[in-house]
């Protein structure tokens, strides 16, 4: 689930090329998103593809059965525009059509990834928290003691 629809409940195309972005990637390793939970020291499934981008070796994500019969050029390719879909700020999500033309033409040039959803999930629950505590705590300073007669 796209973290603006999750966090703020904003819904657009863009939902739609996240969540493309992490099908893409559960074809190429095999695995599904939540199945990444305390594996690996990871949280899920970008996070651990992420990591392995960043070291050089994201075909180590790809599924086994997979490794004869695939181009190890088309899967890095796959991964690639997977990582693009699942960019944290909806903005820098490419469009479908984009997607499509990269998954299409091996030879066009395609952008780096900045930096996947789950790199500030955390700051964005402290923010949601932070703000419901202050909520609370004025709230709390602002309750007026009932005394009977």
């Amino acid at each position: 689930m796209a973290p603006e629809y999750a966090m703020q409940g904003i819904f657009s195309v863009k939902s739609d090329v996240y969540s493309f972005g992490v099908i893409v990637l559960e074809i190429v390793s095999g695995r599904k998103n939540n199945s990444f939970h305390q594996i690996e020291g990871s949280l899920d499934l970008v996070e651990h593809v992420w990591e392995l981008w960043n070291e050089g070796c994201a075909l180590e994500i790809m599924d086994p059965t997979l490794r004869a019969s695939c181009i190890a050029d088309q899967v890095q390719r796959c991964i690639h525009v997977g990582l693009l879909c699942v960019e944290n700020h909806a903005v820098d999500r490419p469009t479908i059509e984009d997607v499509i033309l990269m998954l299409k033409n091996e030879t066009s040039s395609v952008s780096m990834p900045k930096n996947p959803a789950f790199i500030t999930r955390n700051s964005i629950f402290d923010e949601v928290e932070t703000s419901r505590s202050e909520k609370l705590f004025s709230s709390a300073s602002e309750i007026t003691e009932v005394q009977g007669r």
